[in-house]
């Protein structure tokens, strides 16, 4: 009985499992490419940014305002990246969460269903049974109403035996 149940439950789990198309999991690849893709041209930023620190164009190999403040503009789009990269990945661990807990849930679902299965199948069993005790029952019955209207015909048929050969003898 456990390894129809397991069994059971094995092909309950595998039928949810692919019955369904996994478009989470493709919503998570493609969040995780969109911050991979982020992730490159926040690098590619920061070595504009490096590059920008070594730019020395006034007197003396000196920087200017004009080389500071482009340098500070391009640390301040890489701080926007890095928020939006944040904001991102707050997104991807959500999907992450969310496919834990549906994940749970189906796991909790399958366990309810074979549970209730296996409640389902001891009520027939014992009802089965049941049916098989009145059954025994009942052939047991019939077999004393038919011994008693047995006897009851043999009865009725020696008492007329008897009248008919008392009559014959009495003439």
């Amino acid at each position: 009985m456990k390894k129809l149940f397991i069994a059971l439950l094995l092909m309950i789990s595998a039928v949810t499992t692919y019955a369904q198309p996994n478009s989470d999991s493709l919503a998570y690849q493609l969040q995780r490419k969109k911050i991979n893709a982020m992730l490159d041209v926040r690098t590619k930023k920061f070595s504009q940014y490096d590059e920008s620190l070594s730019q020395h164009t006034g007197i003396f190999g000196l920087q200017t305002k004009k080389d500071i403040r482009r340098s500070n503009d391009i640390l301040m789009d890489i701080v926007s990246a890095d928020n939006e990269i944040f904001q991102q990945l707050k997104i991807l661990l959500d999907y992450r969460t969310f496919q834990q807990t549906q994940v749970q849930s189906q796991s909790q679902e399958a366990g309810d269903k074979a549970l209730a299965y296996m409640t389902t199948i001891n009520k027939l069993r014992d009802e089965l049974e049941k049916v098989n005790n009145q059954a025994a029952a009942d052939e047991r019955s019939n077999d004393r109403m038919k011994i008693i209207l047995y006897s009851i015909i043999g009865i009725l048929f020696l008492s007329i035996l008897y009248y008919i050969t008392r009559k014959t003898a009495a003439k």
